[in-house]
């Protein structure tokens, strides 16, 4: 199990410098009005694995304003057994961000995927079902990524050829080769993507279902949900072999070329998948469920997300979950507590009101955040 033991924030968003220390695994909570920084904090954390982090920003966006050095975060990680000292922070020149593990630079960000695996949700995530494609694509990936490192850089492979397929598509005398080439890159890593969200959703569904069976009353709280990526590609990677897929794909490419021009980005691939997500029990699409249900799928997929991270990897993801009891009821807020505390790995959640994680008073570190200073409370204060 992996869980960060000492976290340590400069010139980070609204931070100038901060240090938790004696950080144990288990629920920990950051409560404080809006603006305090708490959000910053998660966000931070999540900064210690690959990709944009919570936010989804460019690492310049996490600069604190007028600061006279570029902003860091480090992480003394605890992965069982050993401890190692995760680091990442801006190249103002390069503006981008580099990384480090125990002091040695890293080839790349997937590097800190070795050592720690990371998920959240945020206020923003509980308009997921509802909202465009986009977001669902990302947060379906981002689960797969937990599993397949390589997945996220096959993300970008495609999206970088896809970018400048259509620019060169806007040339007057475009060069033909070039694009054919790139067309190619795009057939292998697209249904390279189509298949690892195929198969992925496939082993989530199956783990589902295994956890019904041996608890039918887990859906009181968190229905089951029923996933699937709906694609042109996972279409027919369901009837052909994933070879034949990528002929097809690479024809439908060089067939739309016309209409790519005119029209910028290509009429099909996993740039156009999405993630169908259904209310088992009452056999509804998630996006005409009330907005308490949506909420409660989500928190579904999470949890049965991190059982089966822990069930394959042998250790839970660490968990960051903003605002995340503001809009449960209580008998929801204690079973979503008591299915956290089961996880037995690190979680991280934020409130407004303490009164909300009173349940876990006895059980959880709070840490009272204002003003972006963070102080440990030893007893657990009620507003």
């Amino acid at each position: 199990m992996s869980y960060i033991t000492q976290l340590t924030l400069q010139n980070f968003r609204c931070y100038d410098q901060v240090r938790l220390s004696d950080i144990a695994s288990g629920l920990l909570v950051l409560c404080g009005p809006n603006g305090a920084g708490k959000t910053n904090i998660l966000e931070a954390v999540s900064m210690l694995t690959p990709g944009r982090g919570i936010r989804g920003v460019s690492a310049m966006d996490m600069q604190r304003h007028n600061a006279p050095q570029s902003w860091g975060v480090s992480g003394h990680v605890d992965t069982g057994g050993s401890e190692v000292t995760l680091g990442t922070g801006l190249n103002p020149e390069a503006k981008r961000r580099v990384v480090r593990i125990n002091g040695a630079d890293a080839k790349s960000q997937n590097a800190l995927s070795d050592y720690m695996a990371c998920l959240w949700l945020t206020p923003q995530m509980d308009r997921l079902f509802i909202e465009a494609a986009s977001g669902r694509r990302k947060f379906l990936d981002r689960l797969i990524f937990t599993f397949d490192a390589g997945h996220s850089g096959r993300v970008t492979r495609y999206e970088n050829a896809l970018r400048q397929r259509s620019k060169i598509l806007q040339d007057e005398n475009p060069d033909v080769s070039w694009i054919t080439g790139l067309e190619a890159q795009m057939a292998e890593t697209g249904v390279a993507i189509a298949a690892a969200r195929l198969d992925f959703t496939q082993r989530l569904q199956n783990f589902c279902a295994k956890i019904k069976q041996k608890d039918s009353a887990e859906d009181q709280y968190f229905p089951m949900a029923v996933l699937t990526a709906k694609g042109t590609l996972e279409e027919l990677l369901s009837q052909s072999p994933a070879v034949e897929v990528e002929k097809i794909f690479a024809h439908q490419l060089e067939q739309s070329r016309p209409r790519d021009a005119l029209v910028g980005g290509a009429t099909s691939g996993p740039h156009k998948s999405d993630l169908n997500v259904f209310y088992k029990t009452k056999n509804m699409p998630a996006a005409q469920c009330s907005t308490g249900e949506q909420k409660a799928l989500l928190i579904s997929i999470i949890l049965a997300h991190s059982r089966m991270v822990a069930a394959e990897r042998g250790a839970p993801p660490v968990l960051l979950l903003d605002e995340i009891a503001a809009h449960l009821d209580e008998d929801r807020r204690a079973a979503l507590f008591d299915r956290l505390e089961g996880l037995g790995g690190q979680v991280w959640m934020t409130g407004t009101d303490p009164v909300l994680f009173e349940k876990i008073e006895h059980k959880a570190q709070f840490f009272d955040v204002q003003n972006a200073q963070i102080l440990r409370q030893k007893v657990f204060v009620a507003a």
